[in-house]
């Protein structure tokens, strides 16, 4: 083979694996992983407490990081705070809505419902500020924005169910708010008050917070994905069924990602806010939505919906994964 056409075609495929993305590659990996060997059990129980694990510390050694400044403007940033509850409960539900009158043929009724209910949900917190991270946006405004997120879509979120799916909404437990307090909030607020402390040499080492980060989700993606394999949430599921929820989701959350990314410019808010828009308000919650269905709806009904919000949270943390990464190496 001529010298020429050889260094052409090993330069295509540097160009092809430089084009791959380790953190996408290494997420496909573990969903491939939770499908072929998931676990249960004992198994599963200490999966479920090492990403557990994971958060707590994670979100501790954002409070750490962070000064406290950013924190109280995270606060005060009413645009983008705002931006961020408008996208999660309101644009968001109307393109669930929309998602209603796809033809059965293309999307099942009971997946097309299921859609509908993740439309209601509020955002993520673990993969919002996490991506947020590593695409270097405003941290402290997506913890802020995505905790609140949570927190009004414990009432929020049964009321559009009753107005927009004709259930009626159970009392809400305790559960889901102990849940953010403990693993969330909790060690943010330690993290903050040793902040004077550890705050300058967490910033100064980094390396630490980017494996946390990237270990927190694939934790996140592994154990998700394992739960649903070993539950049977898929088996009644065709495979022209799972293409169409698919091609449906990722049409659903590009015009999120397209529409955040876009309203962020023209609110002209800083590219850190842009960014935590983006990743914030283009998200819903695995593990918010999962709980909160089997309390808002019966046994069936609620391991209908489930599939949906499993498939969009796998879908979300997959191409999220990879634009955050194009934003980080954009700004250097």
């Amino acid at each position: 083979m001529p010298d020429g056409r050889r260094s052409g075609r090993l330069g295509r495929l540097r160009g092809v694996v430089g084009w791959v993305d380790p953190l996408v590659a290494m997420v496909v990996g573990v969903l491939v992983l939770g499908l072929l060997v998931p676990v249960s059990g004992a198994a599963a129980d200490v999966v479920g407490a090492v990403t557990t694990g994971a958060i707590v510390v994670l979100f501790f050694l954002y409070g750490a990081r962070m000064p406290t400044r950013e924190v109280i403007a995270g606060l005060r940033n009413w645009r983008l705070q705002g931006s961020m509850l408008a996208a999660t409960f309101l644009l968001f539900p109307v393109l669930g809505l929309a998602v209603q009158l796809v033809p059965d043929a293309v999307l099942a009724p009971e997946l097309q419902t299921g859609l509908l209910y993740l439309s209601l949900l509020p955002s993520t917190v673990q993969s919002s500020v996490v991506f947020t991270s590593v695409a270097r946006g405003n941290v402290a405004g997506a913890i802020t924005g995505a905790t609140i997120s949570n927190v009004v879509g414990i009432v929020a979120t049964p009321l559009l169910v009753a107005l927009l799916m004709g259930g009626t909404p159970g009392a809400m437990g305790l559960g889901s708010v102990t849940g953010i307090l403990l693993q969330l909030l909790l060690p943010f607020v330690v993290g903050q008050l040793l902040e004077p402390r550890l705050g300058r040499w967490l910033r100064t080492h980094t390396r630490l917070t980017r494996v946390t980060d990237r270990t927190t989700i694939l934790l996140v993606a592994y154990s998700s994905v394992s739960e649903a394999q070993t539950s049977g949430a898929w088996d009644h599921v065709t495979v022209p069924a799972l293409v169409g929820l698919l091609v449906v989701s990722g049409v659903l959350l590009a015009v999120m990602l397209t529409t955040t990314w876009w309203a962020g410019g023209r609110l002209r808010l800083a590219r850190g806010d842009r960014v935590a828009l983006l990743m914030c308000g283009s998200k819903k919650s695995l593990a918010t939505g999962l709980p909160m269905a089997a309390v808002l709806f019966n046994p069936v009904l609620a391991a209908t919906v489930a599939l949906p919000v499993i498939a969009f949270h796998q879908l979300q943390l997959l191409v999220c994964a990879g634009i955050a990464r194009r934003l980080a190496r954009s700004v250097g």
